[in-house]
């Protein structure tokens, strides 16, 4: 029974909800250990075409727990490596999760939530939230983040907002690319209910196909070899039964199989 996450699914949408608004949803060891595991088990589902990432109470995530900092603060090195590297693979099971992520966030995000929100792959954010990379103030760095906040906000913005350690608005992240949509909290499942349905009204092997496609051309030089490893990937698609389904469709102004459940 996950003491920190609440897990749901319903058609084809699943949701994980942190679950600890008492401490703002900070991180701790378990909390960890059940994000993982849940991102590792949703991936695997063929039936999934979305997941959710949400929170529970007035803040999305505040990075981490106060009683896991003070344990950490008597670790040996070897304890803190092995303890970062269990937070890393973490975000990587999120960033690497075949099935499109959606976050909703409802409220502030400090620190490691901050990763949380850049793994994600639609952000909607109420327009109160504030977002703040506070590592620096501690005398500590955005390490493992970083990967995924870098790729998120660009270069020149994870420099200032790295260093300084300043808090910024929800209008900000949109505007430097971590959050693609900001609205009233009022608005916020409306418009994250809109955007599930345009994924789910999608073909569902070619929006998976789609989000390993981004990450495996970005920042990639155009070569010969990634050339070919394009046209192979719509001649794989245009092949396969769903391709060939969606064209028919849509010649025919038919419904494919998918908008039909």
């Amino acid at each position: 029974m996950s003491t920190c996450l609440t897990v749901t699914t319903r058609g084809h949408v699943a949701r994980v909800t942190l679950n600890r608004p008492d401490v703002r949803n900070a991180f701790n060891e378990v909390l960890i250990a059940e994000l993982t595991a849940a991102f590792t088990e949703l991936g695997q589902r063929a039936d999934l075409r979305a997941i959710v990432l949400a929170a529970e109470g007035k803040a999305f995530c505040a990075g981490a727990d106060l009683n896991w900092m003070k344990a950490m603060a008597g670790y040996s090195w070897q304890e803190n490596h092995a303890d970062a590297t269990r937070l890393a693979d973490m975000l990587w099971a999120i960033y690497s999760c075949p099935v499109p992520v959606v976050a909703r966030v409802q409220g502030d995000v400090y620190a490691g939530g901050v990763g949380l929100v850049a793994c994600a792959d639609i952000v909607v954010a109420v327009d109160a939230t504030g977002f703040c990379l506070s590592e620096a103030k501690l005398g500590l760095l955005p390490a493992t983040i970083g990967p995924y906040v870098v790729k998120a906000l660009g270069e020149q913005a994870s420099r200032r907002y790295f260093i300084t350690a300043e808090r910024f608005s929800a209008d900000e992240a949109r505007r430097l690319g971590l959050v693609h949509e900001v609205v009233a909290a009022d608005s916020l499942d409306a418009k994250v209910d809109e955007l599930l349905a345009a994924l789910t009204a999608n073909g569902p092997a070619a929006v998976r196909a789609c989000k390993q496609l981004v990450k495996d051309v970005a920042g990639r030089p155009v070569t010969p070899e990634l050339r070919d490893d394009t046209a192979r990937r719509i001649a794989d698609i245009r092949a396969s039964a769903e391709g060939r389904e969606g064209v028919q469709s849509f010649l025919g102004k038919t419904q494919p199989s998918w908008r039909a459940d």
